[in-house]
């Protein structure tokens, strides 16, 4: 790495651990249970939100009913999103006339949206109206990331409160955390963003004459009905238009990820500067940085919250510094060949294939490790040309349960389930009940938290060697062997950890695809949440338990040791195997 790739990672972390504690003080207050200044200035637009949708605010819920309303709602979301999708072409605000989506595509979208893992198996701007764009999917990456945090907080509670029967009220923490959290941070990153250049109108795409004419080749029937190609000339480039930098605010904000335009953040439109990269780099990582201290503050224990950001980087950083390495390296392959891999002036040579200019290898290779750290899935480069370490690190930190930072809300309840089974574990050695934060963890928490890290694990495997046997799966794959199957165990991973990025070179818009992702990023996203809203109502019932000379305190070294370990050892035990047979062996054969 060069001293440019290392001061563009020093400060970008330098960056966010300077906001992380004003941003997660501001959250604490917005998700207090009394009454603040923040609340209070509020509280009148809360009140008639609550009045319009007939919701008693005071109505207090168990884990029961909580989760009842979370997946209730979701699916009304989910049935919102996919009604939209088959008649967007008879409704406004759809200048290019697009036609209704295929039923398969229109549910795995819908689904993708509504789980925080905004997989896209279609192009935006070929496939989706601006009332679409708008009024479904931006509507639910704001409505996703607020389930998200709602789930969070909850679990927060079951921590903080003593022989209750009450997590808190579902419809009160998804209205907090739209208005007074997601709502107006994106509007700040939305207009720094058009400040850049990225677009915001609601005009029809516009044809621009070309300053050097061209030619392109299609294929065409001739009269005895064979396919011949031809050449046509080219004079004009249709530039698409349309709300983009709302709706790339909060994609970035609420770690949704999915690109208003389908080179996502690598197109000029969404993303066109360096500082304009920035910006959405930090945007994703914000609120999960943010929600350590907040969770910190609200049990009471700011060193807590430190504790798991600590682990987040401790983690997160040698992955990043490693894939920036290995892209910086250069493709293996070429050593030796009579090949130029020089990037630019500023860096001393390296693999540039599927990265934009404008960004170089380091921006790209540490926008990579980010969006798969937070269950972000928005890309500025072709993950399916990294090289083959550098493709194994974003695929492996999704593999770890999108805990490190990973998705708004659900990263850090992820995290949460890791943290109980770690000091379980430290239980065990030293033959006490364990304890964490106050409560004791018995049989039916480690059951809630084993099923919250198990269950994405098991789709990835499972789902991975249906699409290795099945014809149709196997069909989709645009390279063969080692490559290849990485691009499928990558697109598993993606959607079975509700990140939502592609490695690219699968086509996965068939019906096999779309029904096999659609099922993992579902089953991946709520049963995890209900998962850990049961151990929350388990430990909001219990009283707390006071610390004594054997209780492992859960704020030192020791313990952000110990955790990042667990994480690591998990991710490592169920992916090694499939690992070595994708990218590491891509890595062997390719230094032959």
């Amino acid at each position: 790495m060069t001293t440019f790739d290392i001061l563009q990672v020093v400060l970008f972390l330098a960056v966010l651990l300077a906001l992380v504690k004003p941003v997660g003080g501001y959250m604490a207050l917005a998700f207090a249970d009394t009454p603040n200044g923040l609340l209070r200035a509020g509280g009148r637009v809360e009140r008639v939100l609550y009045r319009l949708a007939g919701i008693d605010a005071d109505q207090p819920m168990g884990w029961r009913r909580y989760a009842v309303a979370m997946l209730v709602f979701n699916l009304a979301g989910l049935l919102a999103v996919y009604l939209l999708e088959r008649v967007q072409q008879w409704l406004p605000l759809n200048p290019q006339h697009f036609g209704a989506l295929a039923p398969d595509l229109a549910m795995n979208t819908a689904i993708s949206f509504i789980s925080n893992t905004n997989w896209q198996a279609y192009g935006g701007e070929s496939t989706m109206s601006y009332l679409t764009q708008m009024a479904g999917l931006a509507v639910q990456n704001f409505l996703s990331a607020a389930t998200g945090i709602a789930v969070l907080l909850a679990v927060v509670r079951g921590f903080t409160r003593r022989s209750a029967d009450s997590i808190g009220n579902f419809w009160v923490d998804m209205t907090r955390s739209t208005l007074y959290v997601l709502l107006p941070f994106s509007l700040v990153i939305a207009l720094l963003l058009a400040s850049q250049g990225v677009v915001q109108n609601f005009k029809p795409y516009v044809d621009v004459p070309l300053v050097q004419h061209t030619m392109a080749v299609e294929t065409v029937t001739d009269a005895l009905g064979k396919g011949v190609t031809r050449e046509t000339p080219v004079a004009t480039q249709t530039l698409p238009m349309g709300p983009a930098a709302s709706q790339v605010a909060i994609k970035q904000l609420g770690t949704n990820g999915g690109g208003f335009f389908n080179a996502n953040s690598a197109h000029p439109y969404e993303n066109p500067t360096p500082f304009s990269n920035f910006i959405e780099m930090l945007a994703i990582f914000l609120i999960p940085g943010g929600l350590c201290v907040t969770f910190g503050r609200m049990v009471g224990d700011r060193r807590q919250g430190w504790a798991i950001l600590a682990t987040m980087l401790l983690i997160f950083v040698p992955l990043a510094v490693g894939a920036i390495a290995a892209e910086q390296a250069g493709n293996p392959a070429l050593h030796g060949l009579a090949v130029d891999q020089q990037a630019s002036a500023l860096q001393a040579g390296g693999n540039m294939e599927g990265k934009e200019t404008r960004f170089g290898i380091a921006a790209s290779g540490l926008f990579a490790t980010i969006t798969t750290a937070a269950s972000c899935g928005a890309v500025n480069g072709m993950h399916d040309s990294m090289t083959p370490l550098g493709g194994l690190v974003p695929m492996w930190l999704m593999q770890l349960g999108e805990v490190i930072f990973g998705g708004v809300g659900s990263g850090l309840y992820g995290m949460l389930a890791f943290a109980v089974v770690a000091v379980f574990i430290a239980g065990l050695m030293v033959g006490r009940t364990p304890e964490y934060l106050g409560k004791k963890i018995e049989a039916h928490e480690m059951k809630m938290a084993s099923l919250a890290v198990l269950v994405p694990c098991a789709l990835v495997v499972t789902c991975t060697a249906i699409a290795v046997m099945t014809p149709a799966g196997a069909a989709a794959v645009g390279n063969p062997g080692a490559h290849g199957f990485s691009e499928i165990l990558y697109a598993v991973s993606s959607a079975s950890n509700n990140n939502g990025s592609a490695f690219g070179g699968l086509s996965a818009n068939t019906p096999f695809w779309n029904v096999l992702l659609g099922v993992c990023m579902y089953f991946s996203r709520f049963l995890l949440a209900i998962a850990m809203l049961a151990m929350a109502g388990s430990l909001a019932a219990k009283r707390h338990v006071p610390p004594s000379a054997g209780t492992l305190p859960t704020h030192t070294p020791l313990f952000v040791t110990l955790l990042a370990c667990v994480v690591i050892v998990v991710g490592a035990l169920t992916f090694l195997p499939a690992l070595a047979l994708g990218p590491i062996a891509e890595f062997l054969m390719s230094v032959r």
